[in-house]
């Protein structure tokens, strides 16, 4: 079979330079579509049901939660194992999937399999999918440099302008933000005040959230012009939540303000985020899209922060603290010259060994069109040029000009043996 294929290139040689050439070509064009990372993503392929049921134990949380979910979604195609945790206020349920299914096909057929459950669940309680990113996926983080402004102030920014601004980035799965206050008003009830008026919790309670609304009226016209009718109820400040009445003794309405005092605070927190020993910052995290060039979505986000830079107060900047472009285009550089470096120390032994110019560049051109051929497959199984990938490529070389010096000396002493053989039957003609 080889000499065939072999007799068949000899005889056919314009056709095998011009498929050469054609295979080098696109492997140049796959050089460039390939995507760019610095580690390779070996992550599972897994699908993450997130919910929250805030203030109930572990145990409850197991028990109503997490297992009906385990158990209910493990007959989905394709899939290989579900895990389950429970903890405080929060289940998680990784579901992992067969490597050759498709994670959005997988995320669609459990968010099909998630809407037949939700009467299994308690009140209230309603999963959700995580972002379609992978284990690998921050690919950057990022702080707010605002000495002016206080830590509420920071996350009202982070969470309101700048999180909905870089989420519009094509490849971002999602924009996590850490740090700082989350806004929020705090009733403390005074439990001797409630049973000195004989109220319940609950009534304040269903006062509060009967005062906190909107409702819409009917459209009516007058004078030829159309009015729309609704009323805003909104709570807007402290003042307003404290003349909330609750109910009224002898005649006189009893408020919010005589029961409980109120006052703005932050959302409850498990930890702060120091940096560099200077105090909290306020920040995020972008997490990039399964399967996207970490590379491309790191240089878009940045062009983002640019433009969003733009409209944030004066005084605060954008202060990126992790950035894996940096160590993505190090580590691509490291790698290139080593291969150019390898690439020309393994040319000049070629030829300084075989010392035939012919032979030497039949093999030293085999280098560029072999690395540039192995990026086709590379892009066929979905791999990018990370650290791994391109170190199996560079370790090829030498194999490649083992292979090459081997078919050349074959070659070679083929055809001096020919060419002693056709010598003798020369000299017998003359004799």
């Amino acid at each position: 079979m080889v000499h065939r294929i072999i007799a068949w290139s000899l005889r056919n040689r314009f056709l095998v330079l011009t498929l050469t050439a054609a295979l080098f070509a696109w492997g140049i064009f796959n050089v460039k579509k390939n995507p760019i990372d610095a580690i390779p993503d070996l992550s599972e392929n897994q699908v993450i049901v997130f919910t929250e049921w805030m203030g109930r134990a572990p145990q409850l949380i197991e028990d109503q939660v997490t297992y009906p979910l385990a158990t209910s979604l493990q007959g989905l195609p394709g899939i290989k194992y579900v895990r389950g945790a429970s903890m405080f206020g929060m289940s998680f349920i990784y579901i992992i999937f067969e490597d050759d299914i498709d994670i959005y096909w997988a995320r669609s057929r459990t968010l099909e399999r998630l809407s037949a459950l939700y009467q299994t669940l308690p009140e209230g309680v309603t999963p959700q999918l995580g972002p379609d990113g992978t284990g690998v996926g921050h690919i950057l983080w990022y702080t707010l440099d605002a000495p002016g402004l206080d830590l509420g102030e920071q996350r009202a920014i982070q969470d309101w302008y700048i999180k909905f601004a870089l989420q519009n980035v094509p490849g971002v799965s999602e924009i996590a933000s850490f740090g700082g206050f989350q806004k929020q008003y705090s009733i403390s009830l005074d439990p001797n005040k409630l049973l000195h008026y004989k109220l319940p919790v609950s009534s304040v309670i269903n006062a509060i959230r009967s005062n906190n609304n909107e409702s819409g009226g009917r459209k009516f016209e007058m004078s030829d012009i159309g009015y729309i009718i609704k009323t805003s109820g909104y709570l807007k400040s402290i003042e307003e939540i404290q003349n909330i009445p609750i109910g009224n003794q002898g005649g006189i309405p009893i408020r919010i303000a005589d029961v409980a005092a109120v006052q703005m605070t932050g959302e409850s927190r498990l930890g702060i985020f120091d940096q560099d020993g200077e105090g909290e910052r306020v920040g995020g995290i972008v997490v990039m899209r399964y399967g996207e060039n970490a590379n491309a979505v790191i240089d878009a986000v940045k062009k983002k922060m640019e433009e969003a830079a733009r409209g944030l107060p004066e005084g605060v900047k954008f202060d990126i603290v992790y950035d894996r472009g940096k160590l993505i285009k190090e580590s691509i550089n490291s790698i290139k010259t080593t291969l150019i470096e390898e690439m020309i120390v393994v040319s000049l032994i070629v030829i300084i060994f075989l010392f035939h110019w012919r032979s030497a560049m039949s093999i030293i051109i085999q280098i560029p069109i072999t690395v540039a051929i192995s990026f086709i497959l590379l892009n066929a199984f979905g791999i990018s040029s990370n650290i791994m990938s391109l170190t199996g490529i560079a370790l090829a070389i030498g194999v490649i000009v083992d292979n090459g010096i081997i078919m050349s000396e074959n070659a070679y002493k083929h055809l001096s043996q020919r060419y002693e053989q056709w010598q003798k039957e020369q000299h017998h003609k003359t004799i």
